[in-house]
């Protein structure tokens, strides 16, 4: 595979993508709206029939319309997939333009998918042949995309905007289908996904990372890292994600103490992985600097690990474990897994999505297995233990140490669709006609926006840039953590 790179980096890339942007971005389009003209309808709650579906289920209120209850965290979800990842991703210099508005288009276009992907797995009706939605299919969607945008992550800079919506395309259809054998065939329990959505769309970006390797990247050194500015705009993402994650991970739980249960341990332990962030971060620097890579993105950890046992009755200690041990392990990731993958790997990790997503997702997966298998009945309750793990009809007699196998077996078969999925869409990703940059032109909004001018440039005074971000960290003693551009 080295030598192939070597051979496709020396030829100079077409990055007009006048002609093949707008091309896809039409006909999928046009395509998104024949099949939901064929398949899309609303469902009984939010049909123009709502009073009569009210009088034959005996509903004497509209509050007890679901839309009233899940609407909130509806726009909880929404804020996180547009404004939290789309501005966690702001933290280059020169790429904050592709940061926010790629991630606009891959999630505009991939709910739109993601609705008819997810509706003809879990509500077509077999009678009708139409998938009918309502808000639950909303934050659902929202879900879906979620495990794309974590994989651009592992891809930003690197990539054309075809080449979002294509690998956004082929991502939605492997988590529809991966969360279909998880939640469906296995049974699993992962209602804030940290099997379903971030196990899988960390894998599945590192898998596109690694074949899309570019062995001459350092040519775009200058322009991976971060400046002052940069980095408030991607602390900003981070503290929307932190705010709104116990939403996330509780958005699509059972109505009462599943849903009440869910946003106390996600709270918990996103609480406690800020600290032990905090604290490896400074312990890892002579004079106890921080790092703001680190207090962007492992301070979230704990809600991404937490996903799958928040539902449990895990207890808030446990959660402050959980919080705590990946806020750890997170710090630990940045600090060396990172720079380990790209050195002996060859694995390009742009964002550190191993850290923030894959890590903590199979770790949050295995942990939900030990606490689905150690569930007891004094403390869920008989009819707990059955609302909590939904041990009902085909699956009433299951028992918690079986629930807890399946459990783990989900998270393997997250990994798997990840990497091999990944694996194949980078393939088709290597293809020379998505207009991708060339090794040197890599982080770099002017590749395909148009930029203006900075007209205070030519005023102001050389300036000391941070410029700082992940992989340049670790430099030898003697180079100095800032330098002089001159303008």
């Amino acid at each position: 595979m080295g030598n192939c790179c070597e051979a496709i980096s020396n030829v100079r890339k077409n990055t007009n993508v006048r002609v093949s942007l707008p091309a896809v971005c039409f006909v999928w389009q046009i395509a998104m709206v024949v099949l939901f003209g064929v398949f899309i309808r609303y469902d009984d709650e939010s049909d123009a029939h709502w009073e009569e579906f009210k009088e034959e289920n005996n509903i004497t209120s509209d509050i007890e319309n679901d839309f009233y209850f899940r609407y909130p965290s509806f726009q909880d979800v929404h804020v996180m997939i547009f404004v939290g990842f789309g501005f966690l991703m702001t933290f280059l210099k020169r790429y904050s333009f592709s940061g926010v508005g790629f991630n606009f288009l891959i999630a505009a276009f991939g709910l739109q998918w993601a609705l008819l992907m997810q509706g003809w797995f879990h509500a077509l009706d077999p009678n009708t042949g139409k998938i009918t939605i309502g808000v639950e299919s909303l934050i659902n969607a929202d879900f879906c995309c979620a495990g794309s945008l974590i994989a651009y992550g592992a891809l930003l800079g690197k990539v054309s905007p075809v080449q979002t919506l294509v690998f956004t395309l082929f991502g939605v259809t492997l988590f529809a289908v991966e969360e279909y054998i998880i939640l469906d065939l296995l049974h699993c329990r992962d209602a804030g996904g940290s099997m379903v959505i971030h196990a899988f769309g960390g894998y599945y970006g590192l898998a596109i990372s690694w074949v899309l390797y570019r062995p001459k990247l350092k040519l775009s050194k200058r322009l991976n890292g971060s400046v002052y500015h940069s980095d408030v705009f991607a602390m900003i993402g981070t503290l929307f994600l932190w705010m709104f994650w116990p939403s996330f991970n509780s958005a699509i739980t059972d109505h009462g103490a599943g849903q009440h249960r869910t946003a106390i341990n996600t709270y918990i332990a996103l609480a406690s992985s800020v600290l032990t962030t905090v604290a490896i971060s400074s312990a890892s620097q002579k004079r106890g600097k921080l790092d703001m890579v680190h207090i962007q993105n492992a301070t979230l950890a704990g809600g991404v690990a937490m996903g799958t046992a928040a539902e449990f009755m895990i207890m808030p200690y446990g959660a402050l474990i959980v919080g705590f041990l990946t806020g750890i392990i997170s710090t630990f990731g940045y600090l060396f897994i990172t720079p380990f993958l790209e050195k002996y790997l060859k694995l390009q990790d742009t964002c550190g999505v191993h850290n923030l997503h894959a890590l903590p997702g199979m770790l949050g997966g295995f942990t939900g297995a030990i606490v689905a298998a150690a569930a007891t009945e004094s403390v869920y309750s008989a009819q707990g233990l059955i609302d909590t793990f939904d041990f009902e009809d085909e699956f009433a007699g299951r028992s918690v140490g079986t629930q807890g196998g399946f459990q783990a077996a989900g998270t393997c078969v997250a990994i798997a669709f990840g990497l091999v999925g990944g694996a194949l869409v980078g393939l088709i990703l290597r293809i020379p006609i998505w207009g991708d940059p060339a090794d040197d032109n890599c982080f770099d909004d002017e590749v395909y926006w148009e930029v203006p001018e900075e007209e205070e440039e030519e005023s102001i005074p050389p300036v000391l840039e941070y410029n700082n971000h992940m992989i340049e960290k670790h430099q030898d003693l003697s180079e100095s953590n800032f330098s002089v551009e001159q303008s």
